[in-house]
């Protein structure tokens, strides 16, 4: 994969961009993420139009320094390259990640979902960089028919992932959650309304670092 992975996985989703004035609000909120010290970012935009996401995508590359930043596009893995983007994230419905792969090649990162209850059968085999398990609790961000699975359901598929695995838990997580679910065996903690329902996200999203960045 070639960098760590942060214990903190923000998600942009486009609910969270007003419609006026746009490109400057996601400029601005580019460059105080990337000051807040940001290294991994998804965009997610499920609804909205391609030339919305393209904009969006590019303007969120411009304002986050590559070198710094790695940016993860939601579900669009034939706009990667295109957007300048590191990776893709694709779920049920999407491509297939070993389809994801072949689009954005060895270099890029690959996510997919793994399992609620229990790891999907053979997901550890597909060629993936990190798995995201979960809903941890509800959420309102992202539509699901799963049952939360609480921290025990995060230590129990730790265990069948083994050690080595990156685990992104997702869904619901506060900051005064994410401590119990980084200690249950998640690599990262996926956040979307608690750093960007906020009003000051890269404020936000400092003491998240701060807070977390305290674990062992």
């Amino acid at each position: 994969m070639g960098f760590e992975f942060p214990r903190i996985y923000p998600i942009l989703d486009s609910s969270y961009i007003p419609v006026n004035g746009r490109r400057r609000f996601l400029s601005d909120l580019g460059a105080s993420l990337a000051d807040a010290g940001v290294t991994l970012l998804e965009y997610r935009n499920k609804a909205g139009p391609d030339a919305e996401l393209r904009a969006d995508a590019e303007t969120l590359r411009a304002a986050l320094p590559d070198e710094q930043v790695r940016l993860i596009l939601d579900d669009r893995a034939d706009l990667v390259e295109a957007v300048g983007f590191d990776g893709v994230h694709v779920d049920a419905g999407d491509v297939t990640v070993g389809e994801a792969r072949r689009v954005v090649g060895p270099g890029r990162i690959v996510g997919t979902f793994a399992g609620s209850d229990t790891l999907l059968p053979g997901i550890l085999d597909e060629p993936a960089n990190y798995f995201a398990i979960g809903p941890v609790f509800t959420t309102t961000t992202k539509q699901t028919d799963k049952r939360p699975i609480g921290v025990e359901g995060v230590r129990r598929l730790r265990a069948q992932a083994g050690p080595d695995v990156v685990l992104t838990a997702a869904a619901g997580i506060t900051l005064e959650t994410a401590r119990l679910v980084i200690e249950a065996g998640a690599s990262a903690v996926a956040v979307a309304a608690g750093i960007f329902a906020a009003d000051d996200p890269a404020a936000e999203y400092w003491r998240w670092r701060e807070r977390l960045g305290k674990l062992r």
